[in-house]
This record gives C-alpha cells, structure tokens and sequence, in this order.
C-alpha cells in the first residue's frame, strides 16, 4: 500500500502553528512512507474563501518547505458532492430538518434543564407530507441530516490505540445547509474516498467526528482511511492559544525573521518522546518520525522555546546557507562568521554593521587605560591579534579579568555585551581601533 495523507486547511484565514503541526505531520509520514502528500483546499465555503488566503496558505507551505506532490480545490468538485447526496438520499439516509436555528436553541436548552445531552431529536423524521408541505409554503428551506446508525463504531487509532464512539451519544450530522451549502463532512469524506487517502492525521477534537465520518464512508462505498488523533498545543501557560493565533500564524513568524527549520524542529517534536534538536534537515526530520513516540499529553508550544531554537540554528548555520538573504542586508561573510553566535534573528546580524565600518561613540571611563591600550594596537591584525593585544595591555596596565576586557569592549564597540572581540578586533581594523581608544568617533 502506497501511503497517501492529506493537509486540508480552508482559505478563509492564515495558518497557524497548530494548523503547520498536523501539515507537518502529515508531510513527515509520507515522506518516510515514500508516500504521497496532498494539499486539498477546503473553499466550499465560497464567501468567506478568497484567493488571497488560499495564496498565503501556499507561500507558507513553500517557505517552510513542505512539497506537496498532488493539489485540488473542493469548489471544483461540487458535481462529487451532488451525486453523493443523491446515493445518501436514495439509501434514505439523509433527511430533511425544517427546525430554524433558534427553535433548536430551544430544543437544547430544554434537554440541558432536564439533565439530557443536548442531542437531536430527530424530530423531522416523523414529519408528514403535509407537514414539509406546510413549512415549504411558510417559505423554510430544509437543512439535511445524515441519518447515523446509533450503533459503536470501532477503529484502532494510531496514536490512541483502540478508540470507540457511541453514534447515538451524537446528533445526527447537518451536511447541507438551509442555503444549500455543504458543511466539512460530506465533502471531506468523498474527497477522502476518491483521492484513495490511506491515513488521516489530526486533533483529537476530531475524534468524534472520526465516528461519523466512518460511518458516511460507509454509507457511500468506501474504505475508511486509517486515523491517528494527536494532542493538541496548548501555550507555556497550559491555556488554549486560540485568542493568540494571530501573533503565531506562520505569516507573522516569517515576517518577524524567524527561520522555517527552528518552526519545522520544533513543531516535530512537540507531543513526542523526542528531545527538541536544531534540525534544518526536513528529510532527517521525517526519518525520526514514529508514532510510538508521540504522547496522549496536551503538547506545550512556548515562544521562548522557539526563540532559542532559532538562535541555535542560526549559531550553525554556515555563510553559504545565507548568503543570499545576507547580501541584501549588507552582511559580509567575515562578519557573519563573527557575529552569528550572539543573534536571535538573522536581522540582528546588520546591526554590527556599524561597529565595524561606521562610526561608533566610544566609551571610556579610564582615559589613562585606553591610551595605554591604544598605543598597542599592532598595525596588521588578524583572528589571532585580540590575544596578543590583551596580553600586552595587561602587562603595561596591570588589569586583568574583567578590568581588562570590559573597558576594551566598550571603547571598541560602544557596547557591554556581544560577539567575541577575537573576531571582531581585525574587522573593525588597525585604524579605527587606534582612534576609537583615544576617545574620538570612528
């Protein structure tokens, strides 16, 4: 069997770091598998899709390097869903509700008070023909319910082993809405059927509805695919992170610099066994992934923990890997190499653009020291120089440890904190090094 899974977000809004999870996922299974990874575009709902969101979905799809090997819209395959509709009806499977929304409000409420689960009635299936004539010439449009079998459906899940749901603990499904629109389920269980999709991987607040959608895949004559229900993210806090998904949609991430493997090695890792390493190597990444080792816990996604994490693969990320993202910024290669264990982001890079080719504002306390110091400073310099100069500083001046090195740090670069001063010193030169000591701006 060719492994075949599918990612299936809906272009009315940006994907976020729960979304990129279960993608991600789905994208390392196949790629172990040597299966197949598709993007289905769930658009059925034609007023609130806009190509501009499905667009997005796909630039954040490419920028984290998620290929997928095949692509369909839904809105393109509503001749599918119509004949499927046709096959429920014929089997008289699917009926038709009259109740408005707020008639099933009260239903609901009611049960509530009576200590019931607030489960359909299936009231409209005792409806006369006068009765659907009746509410036809009030001019009520019918909403249609897939009539489940109120039996225990089984499957062996992946990641929760044997998982089970009582369908008569549910109300029966609304696949078509009053306006003739189709909800998630129908669709998705035709294109799951048709696209042949072996596996589906996603939040286990979809295990209730793996239920149901058995039971239609059933109805309509297909195989259902095989489920795994991961936990989902929750924040450091424990909290939900839906009121903060607009700061974590991958738009916002590559936006604020972040790199696409510290998202990809973290999110990988989330709810598993795995320790979280650096790993830019989406094809490593996928070699590792195991479902016995992801965990039933609620994974915790920290911003910090992602922040560290790029800093990591940035701190091992060779000149060539950058070069081109570099060069727009101005960033040498010598400086790189110099500056990249002490950056969070990439961007932070060009900051130190100035300590060594512009004009710093030197800071001196001991004037003394740095005339001293200044008067050292070898004419030709090189990674091996700052040793050799420190060494002579302490000899003339006396000062050691800290004494020694943070006065120099300051007058060289106008900062207490930053790369190490070995690889920065021949960078900021002979010249400027001089100057900068005897307190002038350079």
């Amino acid at each position: 069997m060719t492994v075949k899974v599918r990612f299936a977000p809906s272009p009315t809004g940006k994907i976020h770091v729960g979304n990129v999870r279960a993608a991600l996922w789905n994208w390392l299974f196949a790629r172990k598998s040597g299966g197949i990874f598709v993007l289905r575009i769930d658009d059925t709902d034609l007023e609130r899709s806009t190509k501009a969101f499905e667009d997005g979905i796909r630039a954040d799809l490419a920028w984290l390097g998620l290929d997928y090997d095949e692509t369909f819209s839904q809105s393109a395959r509503f001749d599918r869903y119509d004949a499927a509709v046709e096959k429920l009806k014929a089997a008289e499977l699917l009926y038709p509700c009259y109740e408005s929304a707020e008639e099933l409000d009260r239903k609901r409420k009611i049960q509530r008070a009576r200590g019931l689960p607030p489960v359909y009635d299936r009231a409209a299936l005792a409806l006369t023909d006068d009765q659907i004539a009746a509410y036809e010439a009030e001019g009520r449009k019918p909403h249609w319910r897939f009539k489940l079998s109120q039996g225990v459906v089984k499957w062996d899940d992946l990641i929760r082993g044997e998982t089970t749901v009582d369908t008569a603990s549910v109300s029966d499904p609304v696949l078509i809405r009053e306006d003739g629109m189709y909800l998630y389920t129908l669709p998705s269980c035709v294109d799951d059927i048709d696209s042949k999709i072996t596996h589906v991987m996603r939040g286990e607040d979809h295990v209730t509805n793996t239920g149901v959608q058995i039971e239609l895949m059933k109805a309509l004559g297909g195989e259902p695919p095989q489920f795994a229900h991961h936990s989902l993210l929750v924040g450091a806090d424990g909290e939900g992170l839906s009121k903060r998904l607009g700061s974590l949609s991958i738009e916002a991430m590559r936006e604020d610099g972040l790199e696409p493997a510290a998202i990809t090695s973290l999110l990988a890792k989330l709810g598993t066994a795995d320790p979280v390493l650096p790993q830019p190597d989406l094809q490593a990444l996928a070699e590792s992934f195991d479902f016995d080792r992801v965990g039933r816990a609620p994974a915790r996604f920290d911003m910090a923990e992602l922040e560290a994490l790029n800093a990591k693969i940035l701190h091992e990320t060779p000149y060539d890997k950058v070069a081109d993202r570099l060069e727009k910024i101005g960033v040498s290669e010598a400086l790189w190499e110099a500056v990249k264990g002490n950056i969070t982001r990439l961007k932070d890079a060009a900051a130190w653009i100035e300590v060594v080719d512009g004009a710093v504002d030197p800071v001196i306390e001991d004037q003394d020291f740095a005339k001293a110091a200044a008067a050292l400073v070898p004419d030709q310099l090189d990674t091996d120089s700052w040793t050799a100069f420190t060494n002579a500083v302490k000899e003339k001046t006396g000062a050691k440890g800290k004494a020694l090195f943070m006065p120099l740090r300051l007058a060289l670069t106008g900062r207490q904190r930053g790369p190490e001063m070995a690889a920065l010193f021949p960078l900021i030169g002979s010249e400027k090094a001089r100057a900068r000591l005897n307190g002038e701006r350079a």
